[in-house]
């Protein structure tokens, strides 16, 4: 085998080496080649394709059929109900009752009826209680009020006017019945009347300026003294006021401007004189004016709304300053009212009157100082709105620093302890409110408060007598339209009142003494049964707890009262 593979190789080498050679090689020879005659071809091209057929499917029709039905539903006619004349009105309403403690109760009402154009009437009533509170002096009071109203209403303008009259009566009953304290030595009367008329214009012409004009007048006295040639000494207060504005609407903005002035004059006794060792003549005369222009502008449908302007105040009393107070606003709604948040800053002056000072703390001397607490500033915000149709909500807070916040504080100089100074102070007053209701037309009102206050005074330890939470519930519930329940409650706590001798439960803190005024609880509840429309008979209780809490110090509240009586109209 290897020898035949090695004589293939040498041939196929030499072979190689052969053609590889520089002498070419050249074969001449002879032959006979035939080539067939050319013809041409008759047929004209064309192009051949093949066609498959498609197989043709045939459906066969369905006969399917429904049964229908028609119904036609029975269209009541319209109807119109015809009322001959509305319900009756009544003109008068009267209601008289009696409560424990000897407690009288009347109230009358009269009023027009139905009136386009008119509209007056007049309302009385008096309450009065000749019981006494254990322990404590005589603390018999009585309260009557008495107003006249009147008005007229025009397609362009409307005139409003009333008087008023009203007459107070207590007794300084907040110290021990061990001091046999006479009850004419500790009695007060307060006497209020007053007029006021303000005229007001509706003028729908865009083009037209629209404006209002108030004027009021009140007078105030304390207790006459027993004596003709002592008539001087008693506190007697005379108000006046002039109040208008006027604004007129171009585009999506709405100027306006109010301008007021505001007279007060308070005396007590004769100037630079005095009654007793102790009580001094005070003649106060207290003026402010003020011009307070705005601009409000209303975009995106009004879901937006800004105004911003200021309040420039004259305040003419012991010394005559200006003061310029900010007043900005805005508010945006969402979803379509469902939450509406707002931020603004505000501030201006309160006219303080002896009037507005004993409507709110009754024990007051009749001799005091006056001064107008004044708000440089306030910054506000929050969020209200509805969660549905019948629940409303809002919740808010505010930081304000006020100066002359009036603190009652109270009296051993002119009194036994049982009667109230003023005095004033500046303090910052935080507040954080919240607030729900909940209405259904007019079966169910329920509506609850929440308040919580922190306060940082100046010269003194606590802002006396003021609550740092306050809980307020109000509801009513009509059964079917023939008993109806109202309640109402009431908390408070944190409420600090300054004393000036230590004792039980008192304190001492910077100097001071401090006394706890406990917690307030008080609910009323009141039930009324509606015999028909013109006769009812109704029932209430007050402080039904029976809690003997301190209003003030040294004047604690009476505890449970039942009142009950009937009411008709005609």
């Amino acid at each position: 085998m290897k020898k035949r593979l090695f004589i293939a190789f040498f041939l196929l080498t030499s072979l190689v080496n052969a053609q590889s050679g520089d002498d070419n090689v050249i074969v001449e020879s002879q032959g006979d080649r035939t080539i067939e005659p050319a013809y041409r071809i008759g047929i004209t091209p064309r192009i051949l394709d093949t066609i498959i057929p498609t197989a043709i499917v045939n459906y066969p029709l369905l006969s399917l059929k429904y049964e229908t039905s028609t119904e036609v539903d029975q269209i009541n006619p319209a109807s119109i109900k015809t009322v001959d004349k509305l319900p009756k009105l009544y003109s008068s309403y009267v209601k008289l009752g009696v409560g424990t403690e000897l407690m009288p109760l009347g109230e009358v009402y009269w009023n027009s009826k139905r009136s386009r154009k008119y509209v007056y009437g007049a309302h009385l009533k008096h309450l009065s209680s000749f019981g006494n509170i254990s322990g404590y002096a005589p603390a018999q009071f009585d309260r009557t009020k008495f107003n006249v109203f009147g008005g007229i209403n025009e397609r362009r303008y409307t005139l409003r006017g009333d008087v008023h009259y009203n007459n107070q009566g207590l007794h300084y009953y907040g110290a021990s019945d061990t001091l046999d304290l006479l009850k004419d030595s500790i009695a007060q009367r307060y006497s209020d009347f007053g007029i006021a008329a303000r005229y007001a214009s509706h003028i729908k012409d865009s083009a037209k300026v629209n404006y209002n004009v108030g004027l009021a007048y009140n007078n105030y006295l304390s207790k006459k003294p027993e004596r003709d040639e002592d008539r001087d000494w008693r506190a007697r207060e005379n108000y006046f006021g002039i109040t208008s504005g006027a604004w007129y609407k171009y585009g999506k903005e709405t100027y306006a401007a109010d301008f007021n002035i505001r007279y007060n004059g308070y005396k007590y006794g004769i100037a630079d004189s005095s009654f007793t060792g102790l009580d001094s003549g005070l003649v106060l005369n207290n003026t402010i004016i003020n011009l307070k222009p705005s601009i409000t502008t209303y975009l995106q449908d009004n879901r937006f709304k800004a105004k911003i302007g200021m309040d420039l105040v004259l305040d003419a009393h012991t010394q005559t300053k200006v003061y310029v107070y900010p007043m900005a606003e805005v508010k945006y709604s969402m979803f379509n009212d469902i939450f509406i948040p707002y931020v603004g800053v505000r501030g201006g002056i309160e006219q303080t009157t002896f009037r507005s000072l004993t409507n709110e703390n009754e024990f007051l001397l009749p001799n005091i100082e006056l001064r107008n607490e004044k708000t440089p500033i306030d910054f506000y915000g929050g969020i209200k709105g509805t969660l549905s149709k019948r629940i409303s909500f809002n919740a808010g807070i505010s930081f304000a620093n006020i100066r002359d916040k009036a603190l009652f504080v109270t009296d051993t100089l002119h009194s036994v302890g049982n009667k109230f100074d003023v005095i004033y102070d500046t303090m910052n007053v935080t507040t954080v409110e919240a607030s729900i209701a909940y209405q259904l037309q007019e079966k169910i009102k329920i509506e609850g408060i929440g308040r919580y206050f922190s306060y940082s005074a100046l010269n003194n330890s606590y802002a006396w007598n003021l609550p740092r939470m306050q809980f307020i519930v109000r509801g009513s519930y009509s059964l079917f339209d023939k008993v109806l329940f109202n309640l109402d409650v009431n908390l408070e706590e944190g409420r600090k009142a300054l004393v000036y001798a230590p004792g039980d439960d008192i304190t001492q803190e910077n100097g001071e003494y401090i006394l706890n005024l406990g917690f307030i609880a008080d609910a009323n509840l009141g039930v009324e049964y509606r015999y028909n429309k013109r006769i009812s008979a109704f029932v209430q209780m007050n402080n039904i707890a029976s809690q003997g809490y301190m209003r003030w110090y040294n004047a604690p509240v009476q505890r449970f009262q039942f009142l009950g009586g009937v009411t008709f109209r005609f």
